[in-house]
């Protein structure tokens, strides 16, 4: 995990803990970088979903605006939200916070599906892998 992702997951525990603006802007520096982050982050996954705003928000039990409201960053997920958003994504909020991942979502598919093989497998995959990356 990079140090970034580290000192936001940091300053994401901190919002938890107050879960209050007005005792946040104490870190307001902090607290931007992580807002911009968790924008990013859901509008990201939301596009290789190829989901709209109001659906994403629809479909975890929020109001029609809640994700456009996250992404513009009018608002920040309350903790259950984070949970429900990733959840629907199927990744946990350790991936959700590992910026050094381009597409957790797909990497935690990969991850689930390649459990299922047997080390024969397993190794053609990795083959498979790494001949990509030439």
């Amino acid at each position: 995990m990079s140090r970034k992702t580290l000192e936001l997951n940091q300053y994401y525990q901190k919002y938890v803990v107050y879960n209050n603006v007005q005792e946040v802007d104490v870190m307001f520096e902090c607290y931007d970088e992580l807002k911009a982050f968790i924008s990013e982050r859901v509008g990201r996954l939301r596009s290789q979903k190829n989901m709209s705003a109001r659906d994403l928000s629809l479909t975890i039990g929020s109001g029609e605006t809640y994700i456009n409201n996250i992404e513009s960053g009018k608002a920040m997920p309350s903790m259950e939200g984070l949970f429900n958003i990733c959840e629907y994504f199927k990744i946990s909020q350790k991936e959700f916070f590992d910026d050094g991942t381009e597409a957790p979502a797909l990497l935690s598919e990969l991850n689930a599906e390649c459990s299922k093989l047997d080390e024969k497998a397993l190794r053609s995959v990795i083959e498979i892998v790494k001949n990509m990356k030439k």
